[in-house]
């Protein structure tokens, strides 16, 4: 099985279909748990991602948030949405098939607050120095929510059987 041909292939039907240039397949145990094409274009939905919709159903088909024991090959450098999912579902390793300056020349994302150029610079930074409004509301009830968990999981603050750098 060429996994890098099949990402290839799914992300050019996508385009075919009028979406957008990006893929993801997941392998477990040298086989194909999920994939997905980019659907923002056909859906309106910025989280449709290929690496947010192919984690999903990974997830769904495992039943569970965490992606041990998994490859995830995508067809660019994650964006970093995709990223921090990725970091989030602790795979084994990602590959990816090209990167955003390669791309560049041919497609170009930059939204009214992301720009991908800058955006690592961007999201470093302070939240109140950040493109994007933010306001902090501070309300003392916010962390009784989080206790409330911490009760719930027998004081635990960490989620049962995550896998962690520790």
């Amino acid at each position: 099985m060429d996994v890098a041909q099949r990402t290839l292939d799914l992300a050019h039907q996508n385009v075919a279909e009028g979406g957008r240039p990006f893929a993801t397949v997941i392998v477990k145990d040298g086989e194909i748990l999920a994939e997905s094409p980019n659907k923002v274009a056909q859906t309106g939905d910025p989280t449709a991602h290929a690496e947010i919709l192919a984690i999903r159903e990974a997830c769904t088909k495992l039943g569970t948030e965490h992606l041990t024991g998994v490859t995830i090959h995508v067809l660019a450098h994650p964006c970093p949405m995709c990223l921090g999912a990725l970091y989030y579902c602790s795979p084994n390793e990602v590959v990816f098939l090209t990167t955003r300056d390669a791309y560049e020349p041919h497609y170009v994302d930059d939204r009214k607050y992301f720009e991908l150029a800058t955006f690592y610079d961007e999201f470093a930074k302070p939240w109140n120095e950040r493109r994007l409004p933010m306001r902090y509301e501070p309300r003392a009830a916010a962390v009784d929510v989080y206790r409330f968990w911490q009760e719930r999981n027998g004081g635990r603050r960490y989620v049962a059987d995550a896998p962690t750098a520790h």
